[in-house]
C-alpha cells in the first residue's frame, strides 16, 4: 500500500527530499507524474489511469504535504522502510488503507515509473 500524510503534519519538509520517487509534494504545489521518474508523455499507469506524465496536476492538499499514491512504492527496491515515515518527527506518514498493494505490486510500480526491466 502507499503511504499517506495525515493532518498531523507540521509542514517541516523532512520527508520530501527522502522520497526516491519524488512522490511527496508541499501543500498547494502542482505536481507531475514525470517529476523524478522516467515517465514522459502519454502513459497508462499500473492503476489503469491514462495520463500525460508531463502535464501539471492539481495539488491534493492546500495545507499539508501530500503523497501521490501512483508514485509511492514505500521505498521498495531503494530502502528497507519508507523513508518519509523514518524521518517524520510527528509520525504522520502512515500506511494508506485506501491503496492496498502487495510487495510484488510495489516492485512492479517501481520498475514501471523508472523504466526498469523486470
Amino acid at each position: 500500500m502507499a503511504i499517506i500524510i495525515t493532518d498531523d503534519c507540521i509542514n517541516c519538509g523532512a520527508c520530501e527530499p527522502e522520497c526516491p520517487n519524488n512522490a511527496i509534494y508541499e501543500g498547494a504545489d502542482d505536481w507531475r507524474y514525470s517529476d523524478g521518474t522516467a515517465l514522459k508523455g502519454r502513459v497508462v499507469l499500473p492503476s489503469g489511469l491514462e495520463v500525460d506524465a508531463d502535464e501539471p496536476q492539481q495539488a491534493i492538499s492546500d495545507d499539508i504535504y501530500f503523497i501521490i499514491a501512483d508514485k509511492c512504492t514505500e521505498c521498495i527496491g531503494f530502502h528497507d522502510e519508507p523513508q518519509c515515515a523514518a524521518v517524520c518527527p510527528v509520525d504522520c506518514c502512515v500506511p494508506d488503507d485506501a491503496h492496498q498493494e502487495t510487495e510484488d505490486e510495489l516492485y512492479a510500480k517501481k520498475r514501471f515509473i523508472h523504466n526498469e526491466e523486470a
